[in-house]
């Protein structure tokens, strides 16, 4: 009997991974991803059918914006049958939005998405590129009988894949330049991928479904000492804002600053809807804890729990994008669509 080959599709969006240097100015470019087995020979003992796509301009990933997840939903559509498993290459400085954006947007897929990059090019002689891109792709292409391991979309980065919506980027010069707080590694790279079954996530989708309609009036307060109060009414209140993410001080606290609460009312009169995280990076908000508790002066606002700043503001915007009426979005919100929150 034949043995199964996983077929793994590489999606290239931007980012240093893609990069080498010109031979001849120094200066750093996209390699040719029509070619990647021949750039990375070592790509061709990995026990897996590997093809690959590029957007039509890869783009800095400070430039990623909510359409360009919309076009990357795209692509895994219409791919999604040709493929077992996909590995996406992104710029490390918003793949936790895009990666957590994904979670939320392509549900039911029962195969991986896993999100990869490097903090070096991939040309660079001490480059984290090469084995963030083999293990990516080893990782997506594990399969029992023919059944992909991973089945939710992941992001790996030195050695370990977490789960996308758990991450945040933690360095900006450190190969470990990701970390997940509030859930466990998903799988552990040493001298075998050691996978951590009892945290995978499965879906109760019966069929995958893609999310392409995103609102992303949404709105970021993070509160800190000395904050002037032309600038918080300037969040809260904006016009056109149908959410305002606000990430409170610890379990959920906030000053008692009868001015703040006064328009805090008065976004809620206007019926945009209030959420809250914690700033901090690891735990949640423990709801009514204190007396200075957010939820405790306003329980209309919605706790996020222990959602990070990334999978809060993507599940807004796929949330507010349904168009669902007020009652089901609530509900929505405090439920675990993908495991990106404790329950």
């Amino acid at each position: 009997m034949k043995a199964y080959k996983a077929k793994i599709l590489v999606i290239y969006t931007g980012g240093t991974i893609g990069m080498v240097k010109d031979p001849e100015d120094g200066a750093l470019k996209p390699f040719d991803f029509d070619h990647l087995v021949a750039q990375i020979p070592e790509l061709k003992w990995l026990d897996c059918q590997i093809s690959s796509i590029s957007f039509a301009q890869p783009m800095d990933s400070s430039n990623m914006q909510p359409n360009h997840w919309i076009e990357l939903v795209e692509l895994l559509e219409v791919n999604h049958e040709n493929y077992d498993g996909f590995v996406v290459l992104h710029g490390s400085d918003t793949m936790s939005y895009t990666a957590s954006a994904l979670s939320f947007m392509v549900r039911g897929l029962a195969k991986p998405i896993i999100f990869t990059g490097s903090q070096l090019p991939i040309g660079d002689l001490r480059t984290d590129a090469k084995e963030n891109l083999i293990t990516a792709i080893q990782i997506a292409a594990l399969h029992q009988d023919g059944i992909p391991v991973i089945q939710e979309v992941g992001l790996y980065f030195e050695y370990k894949l977490y789960r996308a919506n758990r991450t945040t980027k933690v360095s900006a010069s450190h190969f470990n330049a990701f970390a997940s707080f509030n859930f466990p590694a998903l799988v552990e790279s040493g001298v075998q991928l050691e996978v951590n079954h009892g945290y995978l996530w499965r879906s109760m989708l019966a069929a995958p479904v893609f999310h392409k309609r995103l609102n992303n009036k949404v709105g970021l307060l993070k509160l800190y000492p000395g904050m002037p109060q032309s600038l918080v009414r300037s969040v809260l209140l904006e016009a056109g804002l149908s959410a305002v993410l606000i990430e409170s001080f610890g379990a959920g606290n906030a000053p008692d600053a009868p001015w703040l609460h006064k328009l805090i009312q008065e976004a809620l009169a206007q019926e945009v809807l209030l959420c809250h995280v914690t700033q901090c990076a690891g735990g949640g908000v423990l709801d009514d804890h204190y007396q200075t508790s957010i939820r405790f002066n306003h329980p209309e606002i919605l706790s996020g729990r222990d959602l990070t700043t990334e999978a809060a503001l993507a599940k807004l915007m796929v949330l507010l994008g349904s168009e669902i009426d007020p009652q089901e979005l609530r509900s929505l919100w405090s439920t675990s669509l993908c495991g990106e929150q404790n329950n």
